[in-house]
């Protein structure tokens, strides 16, 4: 008897845990796959992006390196950036630094956006990390 109940209630958890998602502060439009900013670089005739690094490095060629937005100095740093943006101006935000679904600097970074009243604001979607889904990749670096 003592088994089912233990059965029992690790399948009410299992079952509570997968209907549950975490909220992100963007929307599915507003992931950008690398090989899509990649192309916008090396297209001459494209208007690019501002792009900007909230991670350890910037590492894609063109962009700007705010830091770690984990970092409230760095939060500063990119409100003092954004204050000089016009808001309708198309501007993509990129760590690498580890998996996508862990990165500490992301999330902060895009909200600063949304408060920020920004409307054309894009996440660099980097899955595992910069190099796998960037650098192995060949696309642009500084």
């Amino acid at each position: 008897m003592k088994i089912f109940q233990i059965v029992t209630l690790a399948l009410m958890t299992a079952s509570i845990s997968f209907g549950q998602s975490k909220t992100e502060p963007w929307n599915a439009s507003q992931l950008m796959e690398p090989a899509e900013l990649a192309w916008m670089i090396t297209n001459s005739s494209q208007v690019l992006p501002i792009i900007i690094n909230i991670g350890p490095a910037a590492t894609i060629k063109g962009s700007v390196n705010i830091g770690s937005a984990s970092e409230k100095v760095n939060i500063d740093k990119l409100c003092n950036f954004l204050k000089k943006q016009k808001k309708t101006r198309e501007i993509v935000v990129y760590c690498g630094c580890c998996p996508f679904d862990k990165c500490p600097n992301i999330r902060p970074a895009f909200e600063v956006l949304n408060k920020m009243g920004f409307k054309n604001q894009k996440v660099l979607s980097l899955q595992k990390n910069i190099k796998t889904n960037w650098i192995d990749m060949k696309y642009p670096v500084n």
